[in-house]
């Protein structure tokens, strides 16, 4: 069988691509668990790199959604889109519109406005290549100098949720529990107040990771999906929870931003 590719979403901006990467994750994570490969394209300037982007959407069959309020910049992507019968969504460019009718007052067309160049802006981009570097228990010395450790089986949302938390500033490490792997001992030295263990029910699991596994075009017969191995780690995941004494969220029934929420509360009344 064919290996299911998941659809790809290319965010294009003449400033950094985050209003654009916030829109498009809010409306990805409505169809969760299927996947969306989101790619954001920062800082496009002239026509040469909107020419790069047209080509590379074009060899996936991707979307564009583009935040550009340059109109020579924008007017040049939409042309080349609808040329090259590409999908495309202007997020800024009807808003715009609307508000220098309304308002009888041209845009300063200025990029990156909305996110000025401070130490607030700067400490976020710290927080997300702090969570890049310590994903997945890459390097488990991050579980020492994060401000949130999250731990739970693979397919609990904690590489999601360690994004999205990065975004609020939040320098976060995350660490999967499998069975056949012995914890580092990082997690057993560094205070049980800064980990969170997300915990999910059986079913729940099973049914993520089935669709996982159609998306791979993998069979459903593979142990990832299997009901007894998905009650071994769980059961594993438990025990290391419960010796950290660590707090615990059950994410079951719960978008990425509900259980982000919940760990932002935590965190400053703990």
């Amino acid at each position: 069988m064919a290996e299911r590719k998941n659809p790809v979403i290319y965010i294009a901006s003449d400033s950094a691509g985050e209003t654009g990467e916030s829109v498009v994750r809010a409306a990805a994570v409505q169809f969760y668990p299927q996947q969306v490969d989101v790619r954001v394209v920062p800082f496009l300037e002239n026509h040469e790199g909107i020419d790069r982007l047209i080509q590379t959407a074009k060899e996936r069959d991707g979307i564009i959604v583009f935040t550009l309020v340059i109109p020579e910049l924008r007017d040049y992507l939409v042309e080349q889109s609808i040329r090259n019968q590409l999908k495309y969504i202007d997020l800024l460019g009807p808003i715009l519109g609307a508000l220098e009718k309304k308002l009888q007052q041209e845009s300063r067309h200025q990029p990156g406005m909305i996110h000025p160049l401070d130490e607030d802006y700067f400490k976020k981009v710290e927080a997300v290549e702090f969570a890049v570097k310590y994903d997945d228990g890459r390097d488990f010395t991050g579980v020492l100098q994060a401000d949130i450790v999250l731990v739970g089986v693979s397919r609990t949302s904690k590489t999601p949720l360690s994004m999205y938390l990065a975004h609020k500033k939040f320098k976060v490490a995350n660490v999967p529990l499998v069975p056949e792997i012995q914890p580092p001992e990082q997690l057993f030295s560094v205070s049980s107040k800064k980990i969170i263990g997300l915990r999910i029910t059986p079913e729940k699991l099973n049914i993520i990771r089935s669709e996982r596994l159609k998306t791979l075009g993998l069979p459903q017969t593979a142990m990832y999906a299997n009901v007894e191995r998905i009650n071994l780690e769980l059961e594993y995941a438990d025990k290391i929870m419960k010796r950290i004494g660590c707090t615990v969220i059950d994410v079951s029934n719960k978008a990425v931003e509900e259980t982000a929420s919940l760990i932002i509360d935590w965190y400053h009344g703990r």
